[in-house]
């Protein structure tokens, strides 16, 4: 066994893992796992540069994890930065302000290096299943980009497209510091162009209609699927390896985008930092299971930290 650390910055979300992992049988024992919503991405699509006060909220949710680190005295730790530092023209100050928390410098991986680990993550712990045909379609949906990863036992193909919940909100309903309140349909058929052209653009490399099962991973995607089992709170368990149809996907996701900010921030399982750009993310899910012809997307909990878990490992 061997105790690692591994903590995955994106664009809205920054997130620990600490396990037990065993090379030899495949499992990862979860000792602690959490996440804070720091909304590093805040502004970046506009002004290429990560804001002041985004950075704070980061570096304090560093702060919390290297305590938690610490007291499990994981022996390796390996930090990995997605979307919002890999577009910001600052991301130096972000480096350095995680090198003198966590005594690791931040590794800016590339959208494709993103991809190989969600999918790692997400499948390693399905060999083995009968009830799922592969080749797998993992879908990473994030607050900056949105990875797709078509393979089986290893990665055949990937792409990351920078589509993502955080990025659509503030690209399209963002207007003088205000999101709308419900969209308009003009701002909603704007966010459904990006996507499929994104869309488009993921298809010019990844098969994604050769996939028999597709799985979905990150906060959007999972609180679609609190939301469906009328969750009276988050709760992982019941989450993980959850299929919600493409039917009950889509009617949720019409009731977030006609919905205000109150009727969403109301729902029992809801995260407090997701209430303005889950409506967002439920269509990005939407527009893929309707260009793929999914019936039902597979919901899971594992996901990229699990797979720079075993990275490091």
């Amino acid at each position: 066994m061997t105790r690692v650390a591994a903590v995955d910055c994106g664009t809205n979300s920054i997130r620990l893992l600490v396990a037990d992992a065993d090379p030899e049988t495949g499992e990862l024992t979860e000792l602690d796992r959490r996440m804070t919503i720091v909304r590093l991405g805040q502004g970046v699509d506009r002004t290429g540069r990560l804001a002041p006060e985004a950075l704070e909220r980061t570096f304090a949710a560093c702060r919390e994890y290297a305590a938690v680190i610490k007291e499990y005295g994981a022996e390796r730790l390996r930090f990995v930065a997605t979307s919002a530092s890999r577009d910001a023209e600052n991301r130096e100050d972000f480096v350095r302000g995680v090198l003198d928390i966590l005594g690791a410098e931040p590794e800016v991986i590339t959208g494709d290096q993103e991809a190989e680990f969600s999918f790692t993550g997400a499948t390693k712990e399905l060999t083995g299943r009968t009830d799922l045909t592969r080749p797998y379609l993992v879908v990473d949906i994030g607050g900056g980009s949105t990875e797709f990863v078509v393979g089986d036992d290893r990665v055949r193909a990937a792409r990351s497209v920078d589509v993502g919940c955080v990025r659509m909100t503030e690209r399209h309903l963002v207007h003088e510091g205000t999101v709308a309140d419900p969209p308009t349909e003009e701002q909603i058929a704007a966010i459904r162009a990006d996507i499929e052209a994104a869309l488009d653009l993921a298809e010019q490399t990844v098969p994604l209609r050769e996939a028999h099962t597709l799985v979905g991973l990150a906060g959007s995607v999972t609180t679609v699927s609190a939301i469906a089992q009328d969750l009276p709170e988050y709760d992982s368990a019941r989450i993980h390896h959850s299929r919600i149809s493409r039917d009950r996907v889509r009617e949720i996701t019409e009731r977030l985008l006609r919905s205000t900010h109150a009727e969403r921030a109301a729902i029992p399982s809801m995260h407090p930092g997701r209430v303005d750009v889950i409506g967002a993310g439920a269509l990005v899910l939407l527009a893929i299971m309707e260009r793929i012809g999914a019936a039902e997307v597979v919901v899971s909990e594992h996901d990229i930290l699990d797979g720079i878990a075993w990275s490091v490992a």
